[in-house]
């Protein structure tokens, strides 16, 4: 696991210097800790920080072929590298070390761009071939390990992990993309492959971009995609066994390291299960941590207790007072765009913990995304079911006037609370999805933005987000077609951005075996009625567990990894989110309407609405514009921000 960077001339062979070049790959510095080194040649720099995983030896970074023509970076790991490096063995390449790393190089000179097809795993890398005079740019098919690069205006491409990396350069442009603002304030992130400065891209997962120098540039290639057929034929007790056969070589192939491996144990479903197969698969206690909160409401730390006593594991436990919130600007500075999932201060926590005992953790990731897990796909089934009981001519302006005049109650019972299932009829599948998900519905963000950005949007929406993945979703299945929009969405903006770096803050790997790419391929030949019977979700999860975990793990009420906002911000946040949200950065940008600001603000504080998701995200997008936009951050690596701030 690793950050990489580099520079590379997309027209010739320009000096590249150094000394930004340096800068750059120091910036990353907290992604590996271990070695860094950059190298040079005309019209090219590669930068990587190495934590060392496997083959601590000798699997130094940038790599080479035997003749030195061919060079890589490379963040991640490739899970079937050893079966990788016996089929090129037997094809005649010769290895000098033992690493994941070189399986890549000489499968691009045996396969080309297509070497990314045989790759089990998590990575993002880039290589050049000084033969073919060409530059290589992958990512994973499941967007684990994020690429981020930039086009300058010389023709230098700036690559890296962090987009921190790309403006250490210090010749990227630091505009914001009015777009990205309008996708950030629906979702609270900005999806893949958009990013908030207007002249950076993410390479989208399951992606690969080939320059050949001197060439017009092409647009990015996808190389994988899921597809749900539901085609599979098969019977409840054929499936749980095949899932389990599916889910031990999936963890086992994740257990390989040459540094102390953990999990993590929230106590759900989801980490319960990874630990339970991890546990079956070792001779020695899993080593698992969990962050227990002090407000009961949030606690699922007895559950993983359970786990942790039904399988002996080494369990450590560290109790997060309900009023953590020492990390708002620090987390600002660590994810480089404003990002809006408060669960990324229990994930930092937890991440904190672990790096005491291990290097490396599994995690239970993607399980909802990929066994249908989520409260929300069943609410939007049962919405799915009423649709199609109207014609649209008939449902369409009905409840989008039930929807227009019904007050929003979030004090009231839940049975009361009947203006987001009306304004959910009115709209068809996708639309309703979006809406359901979205942080500020669209008619908030109309309020909320200013004549001056509304019109800058010129119209757009980022509904068109979702619009674009659904056309491409080749499912007219109501529960495929919601588990591939957050595949392509939310598993990759918030889920594994998040993951990524709070793990990487503190130079610690998180795996995920359900997000296994075979997996999930797997399971997209399932019908849906095998993920959600009747209301429950992950069904065939479940059962299949059933001869590994307690029911009292498996069927009770999901809980979520969250944080009291709502009390915060009536609370000990007060007068910082007035601060932060009526102050002078937001105003400075011109985009916002002060007096609805002041609404969510005073609606909020008095108790008459729950607006504490729009809140924090107005918050992270002040301190991403203290913080990055106007550099107020010290321009130290994260960690050395975070010890200077005696945080840890």
């Amino acid at each position: 696991m690793c950050g990489i960077t580099g520079v590379f001339d997309t027209r010739g062979q320009s000096l590249i210097d150094e000394v930004s070049l340096q800068r750059m790959n120091d910036s990353q510095w907290h992604r590996g800790p271990d070695e860094g080194e950059i190298y040079m040649e005309p019209g090219l720099g590669l930068g990587h920080r190495r934590l060392s995983i496997i083959d601590v030896a000798t699997g130094q970074q940038p790599l080479f072929n035997e003749d030195r023509s061919v060079v890589i970076v490379f963040n991640g790991e490739i899970y079937n590298y050893q079966s990788l490096m016996t089929e090129l063995q037997t094809l005649g390449h010769v290895f000098r070390t033992k690493s994941d790393t070189e399986v890549i190089v000489h499968a691009w000179e045996s396969w080309g761009e297509d070497c990314v097809l045989r790759l089990r795993g998590m990575f993002a890398f880039a290589l050049w071939d000084r033969n073919r005079q060409t530059f290589f740019m992958a990512r994973d098919r499941l967007g684990v390990k994020p690429m981020h690069y930039a086009l300058l205006g010389d023709g230098q491409l700036l690559f890296g992990s962090e987009l921190k990396s790309l403006l250490a350069h210090g010749g990227m442009d630091r505009s914001l993309d009015p777009l990205a603002v309008e996708e950030y304030f629906a979702l609270g992130y900005v999806p893949e492959p958009r990013c908030i400065f207007s002249q950076a891209r993410k390479l989208s997962p399951g992606h690969r971009l080939s320059i050949r120098r001197g060439q017009p540039i092409p647009e990015p290639e996808e190389y994988w995609d899921l597809r749900f057929t539901l085609d599979r034929k098969i019977g409840l007790d054929e499936a749980c066994a095949e899932l389990r056969e599916r889910l031990d070589e999936s963890v086992r192939l994740r257990m390989i390291a040459e540094v102390p491996l953990g999990a993590f144990l929230s106590g759900g479903v989801d980490s319960s299960a990874v630990v339970a197969t991890m546990a079956g698969l070792s001779d020695e206690p899993v080593n698992t941590c969990s962050i227990a909160f002090d407000d009961p409401a949030f606690n699922e730390s007895a559950f993983a207790q359970m786990v942790a006593d039904r399988y002996k594991t080494n369990h450590r436990v560290e109790t997060v007072r309900s009023d953590d919130f020492d990390l708002i600007d620090l987390l600002a500075r660590l994810y480089d765009e404003p990002y809006a999932d408060s669960s990324a201060l229990p994930t930092y926590r937890v991440c904190q913990l672990a790096r005491k005992h291990v290097t490396v953790a599994l995690s239970g990731d993607g399980g909802d995304e990929g066994f249908g897990g989520y409260r929300r796909y069943r609410t939007h089934l049962a919405e799915d079911r009423r649709r199609a009981a109207l014609p649209a001519s008939v449902r369409e302006p009905l409840f989008g006037l039930l929807g227009r005049l019904y007050p929003k109650a979030d004090w009231a019972p839940r049975v009361l609370r009947a203006k987001s299932t009306f304004e959910g009829l009115a709209r068809n599948s996708v639309e309703a999805y979006f809406h359901e998900v979205s942080i500020l519905r669209g008619g908030m963000r109309q309020r909320l933005f200013s004549p001056a950005l509304k019109a800058q949007l010129g119209g757009y929406d980022a509904l068109n987000v979702f619009q674009g993945h659904a056309a491409k979703a080749d499912t007219e299945d109501p529960l495929a077609l919601i588990q591939y929009l957050d595949v392509k969405t939310y598993l990759v903006g918030d889920i594994n951005t998040k993951v990524d770096r709070a793990s990487m803050a503190h130079s610690l790997e998180v795996r995920e075996p359900l997000m296994d790419h075979s997996l999930l391929e797997w399971l997209a030949t399932l019908p849906s009625d095998l993920k959600i019977r009747g209301q429950e979700g992950k069904y065939l999860f479940k059962k299949a567990m059933e001869p590994r975990l307690p029911d009292d793990v498996l069927y009770r009420p999901k809980m979520g990894f969250a944080v009291p906002l709502a009390r915060w911000f009536r609370g000990p946040l007060r007068q910082r989110v007035r601060d932060a949200v009526l102050g002078p950065r937001l105003a400075a940008t011109g985009w916002f309407n002060h007096d609805y600001l002041r609404h969510l603000v005073d609606a909020h504080q008095s108790g008459a609405q729950d607006y504490s998701a729009s809140l924090w995200s107005l918050m992270m997008f002040e301190s991403f514009l203290r913080q990055v936009v106007d550099g107020e951050s010290t321009g130290l690596p994260v960690s050395a921000v975070e010890e200077a701030a005696s945080l840890s």
